[in-house]
């Protein structure tokens, strides 16, 4: 029976940074991952043999803070990203939608489609922006509990106040309106051409079961502009050697600060006593002992199969059973023997190839998508965003050659279930045949293809019902509701256990925060601690 100060479930980014910034402070810290390889979802692999490396999952960094990466010193153990190219959409019709850095050019790009639209996105720019430089600095506190009485959970609301001071009277309505609002009422408002509105709804359901027309994919999108620093908003990027090498710099960081980290160790129970936790028990039986854990794994494995329920408060089993995780998302890796060659573009641009390339026509098409699989059937026109992270990382693939990541959406939730590999094998085949259209010869170029959906996702990668965000980012699901009432401070009803996974605030993308924040209550729970 070994014992440590903290043992960590989950070798993800989140469970790699607590981990890294506990040894830092001179803990003795264990990381138990179940896979063979540290990651979760941020992982590169090699499903077309060792000379392409493809980002299974997750595909891009974007939120991940500067000073995080300073503390970590992740550069100095491999860490580099490649700034993401903007926004082209190619059309079906022959022509595309291009959204180019340079606000001028922009301008014009838009003025192609509507003048209207092309003033519009400007202001509609620089609102989202000053909104998520407002929202954005809230992902590194600790959620209060709202409602409690004691006296240190009203300091902690006071405080929240007192960081809200900046936030004015037409922040606060339109912040209100933002959260509970669909993205087709945000666009529709604003833009009139197809192209603008389809766009723009795809950054308000990526990777949500809801379509534009669903209420509160207003956020979403604001997830996008989230400003952490009180500058400009976070980059988007490649990182060198897919999503991967963000998570092994992550986790030589960890060892390199004293971290122990043992894969194919996966755990088979949190084990309690008098309401406290002692440790866990592996699968193989082994014990190991701590008096203090912390979980990043989704909430369901972590309080409904890793700890009896009998050991939790009634109210809180019913939240974490009531928590929604649904996703229709379905991930399609290609490995490609050349590049592309868009109709509507034919001649090569790195910030068309290394952009992001959107394929969605119109708002109508995507609630159209949505709601064929919400009645029970693939979408017969998946929408996509699809990178080519090799033109900007020469890592990634053989020279001349290229690997492609299209995250689409939508299958039935349902699918999350059961394999159901002919169907995604046929929505697969659609996607194919929707790149073929607006780029002749795409279908020819394909040497390997990877389709991974809600089940693979689920019993492979930890993702229950395939949501990468391990929950839905919905109103309810959010800041002091997330995962459940009087415990988004990072703490569970168990004395010494926390949680910091993608379903705490702060959760949603390849962050780190939450694995930052609980470390911060942790650290403060011990000072206050006789």
């Amino acid at each position: 029976m070994s014992a440590y100060d903290v043992i960590v479930i989950g070798g993800g980014h989140n469970g790699l940074v607590a981990a890294a910034y506990l040894a830092r402070a001179g803990r003795r810290v264990l990381v138990l991952e179940r896979r063979d390889t540290v990651g979760g979802a941020a992982v590169s692999e090699h499903p077309f043999g060792p000379d392409f490396t493809v980002t299974s999952l997750s595909y891009v960094v974007s939120l991940l803070p500067a000073d995080m990466v300073r503390d970590l010193r992740l550069v100095e153990h491999g860490y580099h990203v490649y700034p993401q190219g903007p926004y082209f959409a190619p059309r079906a019709d022959g022509r595309y939608l291009a959204l180019p850095d340079d606000p001028a050019e922009r301008h014009r790009e838009i003025s192609r489609f509507s003048a209207r639209d092309a003033d519009a996105y400007e202001r509609w720019d620089t609102w989202l922006s000053h909104l998520g430089r407002l929202v954005g600095p809230l992902l590194h506190e600790i959620p209060p509990k709202l409602g409690s009485k004691r006296p240190l959970d009203l300091a902690a609301q006071a405080g929240l106040a007192s960081r809200l001071r900046h936030v004015d009277v037409r922040a606060a309505v339109d912040l209100t309106r933002l959260f509970t609002a669909s993205i087709a009422d945000l666009v529709e408002d604003r833009f009139e051409s197809d192209a603008m509105r389809g766009l723009l709804s795809v950054s308000g359901v990526i990777g949500t079961w809801a379509g534009p027309r669903s209420p509160g994919t207003g956020f979403v999108t604001l997830h996008h502009h989230l400003d952490q620093t009180g500058g400009q908003q976070a980059g988007w990027g490649f990182p060198r050697g897919g999503m991967g090498g963000v998570t092994q710099a992550m986790a030589a960081a960890a060892r390199a600060f004293g971290t122990e980290i043992r894969t194919g160790s996966p755990v088979a129970r949190i084990d309690t006593r008098g309401g406290a936790v002692l440790g866990v028990t592996l699968a193989d039986g082994t014990e190991l002992r701590a008096p203090t854990v912390i979980t990043t794994a989704h909430p369901r494995i972590s309080f409904l199969e890793l700890l009896d329920r009998a050991e939790l408060p009634a109210e809180f089993v019913t939240d974490i059973e009531a928590w929604r995780s649904r996703s229709g998302t379905v991930k399609v890796n290609f490995a490609i023997d050349r590049l592309p060659t868009f109709t509507s573009h034919p001649a090569y641009a790195p910030e068309v190839h290394g952009g992001t390339i959107v394929l969605a026509d119109s708002l109508e098409e995507i609630e159209r998508s949505f709601t064929e699989a919400a009645a029970g059937s693939p979408a017969t026109l998946p929408f996509a965003d699809v990178c080519i992270p090799s033109v900007l990382d020469p890592t990634l693939a053989p020279e001349g050659k290229h690997v492609v990541s299209a995250f689409t959406q939508w299958v039935p939730h349902t699918y999350a279930g059961a394999p159901h590999t002919a169907e995604l094998e046929a929505y697969a085949d659609r996607l194919v045949a929707r790149l073929e259209t607006v780029a002749p010869g795409f279908t020819d170029s394909v040497i390997g293809r990877q389709v991974i959906g809600p089940h693979t996702m689920e019993q492979e990668y930890g993702l229950v019902g395939g949501n990468i965000f391990h929950g839905e980012l919905t109103p309810g699901q959010m800041f002091h509701g997330r995962p459940a009432a009087g415990y988004a401070d990072l703490r569970t009803p168990i004395r010494g256990l926390y949680q910091a996974g993608s379903a705490t605030h702060g959760g949603g993308g390849v962050t780190g925060i939450p694995g930052r924040n609980v470390v911060k209550q942790i650290m403060r729970d011990r000072r206050r601690r006789p």
